[in-house]
């Protein structure tokens, strides 16, 4: 049945009861009108149009469950969808918008995709200048300043000494950049031993205690996947470091039945609710990217944990 007919028939049943009222009621109309007829009159009206409201509400409640979800959805979280009953145009509009999500989700799948993966190129291009430009010039330096101190009488000896030790410290940053932008460690190891190695780095820096927990029977999983993973892992403790005051930091990746689940969870401040900023936007792109599903509990007081839930292709999900 069409919106209009909907509409239509909800009407004339409400009229037609007080029609039918109207006929077979006890009730007359004087001239000039009485106050009990005028009162019996304005009940019957608002009973009518009140009866009138609750089944037009009834009958366009698709509508409005339709106008809630379009004010709510988040591409960034796909499988959002309105249930479809029966035929007519409601449900043809209904039919016509989930199709349209799903289309928009497909094409933000895509263009994600495309900017994550022109991103980590970018990455590698930067990170490969740091090491092959200012890494060798750096290095140069080091060795031209250790000649310099080595033939060179107090004071100025110990000046170039500092300024040497101030080198080499500049140095070890630039190398640190270049693993954060570039792990090489995850080309050439494994998902575990680059996180081995970044959870343990993280630890060095940032004086934090860092339980490890990795399943050693991990499926096998493709570079695209690994990297994502990798990436969650270094976005989720880098904001641990900077907003959630805490002292402790647990890393876990284990495989149970038709998924992978990375999760790193702390023992902060949490607020109450995960603030979508630029940094867990992006991982939920990054997720996008390879069809996982990112989680995010955020408890006042209790901490916070996300979670990343990989699909294993071939593996039944249970």
């Amino acid at each position: 049945m069409s919106l209009f007919w909907r509409i239509f028939a909800l009407n004339a049943m409400v009229l037609g009861a007080a029609t039918a009222l109207l006929l077979w009621a006890p009730v007359t109309v004087s001239v000039p009108v009485v106050l009990t007829e005028a009162i019996i009159l304005v009940a019957g009206l608002v009973i009518m149009l009140v009866a009138n409201g609750a089944l037009l509400r009834i009958g366009l409640a698709p509508l409005g469950r339709l106008t809630r979800l379009m004010t709510t959805v988040d591409l960034l979280r796909p499988g959002q969808r309105l249930p479809v009953h029966g035929h007519g145009e409601v449900a043809d509009l209904v039919r016509t918008f989930n199709a349209m999500l799903e289309r928009l989700e497909r094409e933000r799948a895509t263009s994600s995709a495309r900017v994550l993966l022109a991103q980590e190129g970018e990455r590698r291009r930067i990170a490969q200048e740091l090491h092959d430009e200012v890494g060798q010039s750096m290095t140069a330096i080091l060795l031209a300043l250790k000649r310099a101190a080595d033939e060179t009488d107090e004071p100025l000896r110990g000046e170039l000494r500092q300024v040497q030790e101030i080198t080499r410290e500049s140095l070890d940053e630039v190398r640190r950049l270049v693993r954060r932008l570039r792990p090489g460690v995850l080309e050439d190891l494994g998902l575990i031993s680059a996180l081995t190695s970044l959870t343990t780095e993280f630890a060095t820096h940032t004086g934090l205690h860092v339980q490890r927990r990795f399943d050693t029977d991990l499926p096998a999983l493709d570079q695209e996947t690994e990297l994502v993973l990798y990436r969650v892992a270094q976005e989720t403790m880098t904001n641990v470091a900077r907003h959630a005051e805490a002292d402790r930091v647990e890393v876990r990746l284990r495989h149970t039945e038709g998924v992978v689940v990375l999760s790193v969870a702390d023992n902060g401040r949490g607020t109450g609710i995960a603030r979508e900023g630029a940094g867990i936007r992006g991982m939920r792109e990054r997720a996008l990217l390879i069809g996982a599903t990112l989680d995010i509990t955020c408890r006042p007081q209790a901490g916070t944990q996300v979670q990343l839930t990989v699909p294993v292709p071939g593996e039944p999900r249970t």
